[in-house]
């Protein structure tokens, strides 16, 4: 399947709609203008989505071949998650920035941490290890969101790369199905309170993976009448009503965004998807969706102080920072770091492709 080009500029659109969701709590806007960016969560629902789309073609790249594609999706992630959860861990540790801005609610707590948490130890361990979202709530509150806040969808992130790296999956459609069912299963399971786990674990995100797996199988296929579409049809109502049961009508909206995506790779206004400026922020939105948190946080603790209290003036002062900060960091990690990482990869993987292919070869 060639690359879709709208898909990277989609990519875009959501690292910025995902870091104005942790930006505007802190501001003195009136509800009305909050309310359209208090849904992050669904933002990262569709980077699942996303990701179930490209990560069967990563995969196939290398054969199916399990070692190749995790030390691929290593190098391309893992560098810079590393420098930002150093930086994010320093920045907790600095303090409370809530402290000098009496006027942010339960919203804003929501996105910050108070502070480094207790048996530090363990959750940087497990933030090392990205299994921060695989731990039960008893055994270590919170661990998904302690150090790093968008760090817990790197987790759920590698989780799927773990399940569908091993397992290689030839029919993609029934993969999707399954992982539908997952999904659907793990929602209507009522857990005991120690066991319970938060929306980092992956059969929480199953559906969106599922209905990114079911969208690529249906953009190979020709015509509507397809099986790809019948596959994505039954995801995306799957989607829709496992979010409903599990969350609401908000919550069942989001597979519905997600259809209006796949239309737009088809159809005549999902050109501004193309444009320069989206495509390039699509280019950096990993970096971009990582530091967002903590560099705003650091800003917040420099520009907290100086506001003394004044909600309008801290408005003024931090949330032109609180932009335009993250996308400078973020263009300096891709460029800098994760860049360099994906180039120094490119050599092996073709001599590792090419010593396979030979092998296959001669075994033929």
């Amino acid at each position: 399947m060639q690359r879709l080009t709208r898909m990277d500029g989609l990519r875009g659109v959501l690292a910025v709609y995902v870091m104005l969701c942790h930006a505007l709590p802190f501001t003195d806007f009136p509800g009305w203008v909050l309310a359209p960016f208090s849904h992050g969560e669904a933002g990262v629902d569709l980077f699942f989505a996303l990701s179930g789309l490209v990560i069967v073609n990563s995969l196939e790249r290398f054969g199916g071949a399990f070692a190749p594609f995790m030390r691929a999706r290593g190098r391309r992630l893992l560098p810079v998650y590393f420098i930002v959860l150093a930086a994010s861990i320093a920045l907790v540790g600095w303090g409370d920035p809530l402290r000098a801005m009496p006027w942010v609610g339960v919203a804003g707590r929501e996105v910050m941490e108070p502070g480094l948490p207790d048996w530090l130890g363990w959750h940087v361990a497990a933030h090392l290890a990205l299994v921060q979202g695989m731990i039960p709530q008893g055994a270590l509150p919170y661990a998904y969101v302690t150090l790093l806040g968008p760090a817990w969808s790197l987790s759920t992130e590698w989780q799927f790369y773990v399940v569908i790296g091993l397992l290689a999956p030839k029919r993609l459609g029934l993969f999707a199905l399954g992982l539908l069912g997952v999904g659907a299963v793990y929602h209507g399971l009522h857990l005991p309170p120690w066991w319970q786990f938060s929306r980092a674990f992956l059969p929480d995100a199953a559906p969106f993976f599922a209905l990114g797996i079911a969208s690529c199988v249906a953009l190979r296929g020709s015509g509507l009448r397809g099986g790809g579409w019948r596959v994505f049809a039954a995801c995306l109502l799957g989607a829709c009503a496992v979010g409903f049961f599990s969350g609401g009508v908000g919550k069942a909206v989001v597979p519905l965004v997600w259809g209006v995506a796949m239309l737009a790779q088809r159809q005549n206004f999902g050109v501004v998807l193309e444009g320069r400026a989206v495509q390039y922020l699509g280019a950096i939105s990993y970096p971009l969706y990582l530091v967002n948190e903590p560099v705003q946080r650091g800003l917040a603790m420099l520009c907290g102080p100086l506001a003394r209290g004044d909600a309008a003036v801290f408005t003024l002062m931090w949330l032109p920072l609180a932009v335009l900060g993250p996308v400078m960091v973020a263009m300096l990690l891709h460029h800098g770091v994760e860049r360099r990482f994906m180039r120094s990869g490119q050599g092996l993987n073709w001599f590792l492709l090419h010593e396979r292919r030979v092998f296959r070869a001669s075994e033929g």
